[in-house]
């Protein structure tokens, strides 16, 4: 390891974080998430240059966005997660692709390659980030959190989707080849993921739950490091393998040991958000670049014109094509504000951007601060409203519990 002292550093401002969450949410509640980029351009080399990077940093953050990836490809709840709904969903995002296409060859003066990562960028959700948010508030169970499960899924399902195809360097005929391959060996993965385990199977998990041993745990991160090496196989963006990882480990665990998945989530989940995930976040922070946001003004004024961006490209569709047991406004407005939270799938799609040159690091920067900005700020607009809805005498949105503040 170069850089001892930067992971030392990162790893005290990931404690810092909840800290200042915590400290502020009593006044205005802001995800941790913000905090851990925020302190992140502090320590980078834009302001105080604390932080350096080497190959151990990078692979970290590498795997604490696979980790974001695959937390969130394991939410998915096949049972709720289709039908109509999934219909719908779909539907909202290929609406939101054709848009924000549209509106990104006008920015760009018709740079095809700049505007397919400009408009990607505009259709992803953070469903990694807006999971959490709901689950600790109470509204992830019920109608509500199942539907925006269902858009949300879509919202960061397409946009991967779409940077293996377009984003691969190869002729969209040979990319979709390959895509269709990778499909059908992991169609191959789920059939032998629905199949029953064999008993001594749950046995074995949960012998060694409580011990060293933890075998559920290391049978899980083989899954994802597995998806992780096909997806790369293949010469697809390595965020596939992991959503498609989250998947595969749902349809494992609720089949074999449906009892103890709650259980091997929690470690899984305190793998990925205890170290993994705001790792991630932070060194997003880090090599952030502020310079190029604040130079030249051009790129400070792209910022609101994107944030804006978001909710139009993301949010009107979603609030168009909500289900229509979605009633009131509240709740179908709180859908779209959700829709349009992003941020990992920006940093991700802008980073091939910036590596293929097709666009500026200004246009990139204003990209990755408003998709930020939509973390702090969409969510705390969705939560007024529902609360309202709730409050006003309105119908009450399903799923609504005692809100613990902890995402925030």
């Amino acid at each position: 390891m170069e850089h001892p002292g930067t992971l030392v550093l990162i790893m005290a401002l990931a404690v810092l974080a909840p800290l200042l969450g915590y400290a502020t949410g009593r006044w205005l509640p802001v995800p941790v998430v913000i905090f851990e980029i925020v302190l992140g351009v502090l320590a980078g080399p834009d302001v105080l240059g604390w932080a350096h990077h080497d190959r151990v940093i990078d692979t970290l953050a590498d795997l604490g966005l696979s980790m974001l990836i695959f937390l969130a490809g394991y939410e998915i709840r096949f049972a709720e997660v289709r039908g109509s709904t999934l219909r719908r969903a779909g539907g909202a995002w290929v609406l939101s692709f054709a848009a924000g296409l549209g509106i990104a060859l006008l920015i760009s003066g018709a740079d095809l390659a700049k505007s397919l990562v400009i408009g990607t960028a505009l259709t992803s959700t953070a469903l990694g980030a807006v999971l959490p948010i709901l689950r600790d508030s109470g509204r992830l169970e019920g109608r509500f959190g199942s539907v925006v499960m269902a858009f949300g899924s879509v919202g960061e399902f397409g946009p991967i989707i779409a940077m293996a195809l377009l984003f691969s360097g190869r002729s969209p005929g040979a990319a979709g080849a390959v895509l269709a391959a990778f499909a059908v060996v992991t169609a191959g993965a789920v059939f032998w993921a629905v199949r029953p385990r064999p008993p001594w199977f749950a046995r074995l998990i949960a012998v060694t739950l409580h011990s060293s041993g933890q075998f559920a745990v290391r049978f899980v991160m083989l899954l994802l490091a597995g998806m992780l090496g096909l997806a790369h196989v293949f010469g697809l963006d390595t965020l596939l393998g992991a959503f498609a990882a989250g998947m595969l480990t749902r349809l494992v665990l609720q089949g074999a040991v449906p009892e103890r998945s709650g259980q091997i989530l929690e470690r899984i989940e305190a793998i990925g958000f205890g170290f993994l995930v705001p790792f991630f976040y932070i060194v997003t922070g880090i090599d952030f670049d502020l310079a190029a946001l604040l130079d030249g003004g051009r790129p400070l004024l792209l910022l609101p014109v994107f944030l804006l961006l978001f909710l139009l490209v993301r949010g009107v569709p979603a609030y168009l094509l909500a289900p229509r047991d979605l009633t009131g406004r509240g709740p179908r407005t709180a859908l779209g504000l959700f829709s349009s939270t992003c941020l990992p799938l920006v940093v991700a799609i802008t980073a091939i951007g910036l590596d293929e040159k097709v666009i500026g690091a200004g246009e990139a920067a204003a990209l990755v601060a408003a998709a930020m900005l939509s973390v702090l700020v969409f969510p705390l607009l969705a939560f007024r409203l529902l609360r309202r809805e709730e409050g006003g005498g309105g119908r009450t949105v399903p799923g609504r519990a005692a809100e613990t503040g902890e995402a925030w």
